[in-house]
């Protein structure tokens, strides 16, 4: 089976023009106008990647990637025709794995898709287990368990959690981060990574604010304490 882009976009030109240039990729992409019609196709087929655009009439953005995300680990590039960092933020938090700012151009997004589609399909299995005190991680397995208790975690936030454990006391900058984790660099975002970091903690750190396992060096990164 070929590769499947669900598209959600309201405005009729922005969602053909869209349509046309992943079309040109070569992938089959299913259209939805509305946060309703997007849940209910991907209910129906099996899709590869969902880019949403956060205005939407009915249920918002913000909401179908959260229903989304409950239900998959899809990788999901969220729209925004705002570059402010509420919104970006939100939309990251809402679970999305990148962003694009309107208006973006064709090839920026064929890029974006293509990098994550790498991502989603390539995960290195690395070392069979990595153990860090109660923290224990199994890249072939894709598991994750804190205290012996399995904890799931995105893919987005695996491939980071694998990458800072694979280089356990070392600081990793947030631009060798994007390039390892997201498959690009000189259009990544910072916050990308920083939002990512801080819904890793979340999930493995018993105190997300005093993070013990994933910390910050001011000025330089994150590295995994050894």
């Amino acid at each position: 089976m070929g590769t499947r882009i669900l598209t959600v976009e309201d405005d009729e030109r922005i969602r053909q023009s869209v349509r046309l240039a992943l079309e040109d990729e070569g992938w089959t992409v299913v259209e939805a106008a509305s946060g309703e019609d997007a849940l209910n196709a991907f209910t129906r087929e099996p899709t590869d990647v969902v880019l949403i655009d956060i205005m939407l009439p009915g249920i918002d953005g913000f909401d179908v990637c959260r229903s989304i995300r409950r239900a998959s680990d899809v990788p999901i590039v969220m729209v925004t025709a705002r570059a402010d960092t509420h919104d970006v933020v939100a939309g990251l938090e809402a679970g999305a794995d990148d962003y694009l700012t309107k208006p973006f151009a064709p090839k920026e997004l064929s890029a974006r898709i293509r990098a994550l589609l790498r991502r989603a399909r390539s995960l290195d299995p690395g070392s069979p287990q990595m153990v860090f005190g109660d923290l224990e991680i199994i890249p072939d397995q894709g598991v994750v368990r804190l205290a012996d208790e399995e904890v799931h975690l995105t893919k987005t936030e695996f491939r980071l959690l694998v990458e800072l454990a694979s280089n356990p006391g070392r600081v990793l900058s947030r631009e060798v981060l994007l390039e390892r984790v997201w498959g690009y660099g000189y259009f990544g975002d910072g916050r990308l990574v920083d939002v990512h970091v801080r819904r890793l903690r979340t999930k493995i750190e018993p105190d997300p604010a005093n993070p013990s396992y994933v910390v910050t060096i001011r000025g330089l990164g994150y590295k995994l304490k050894s």
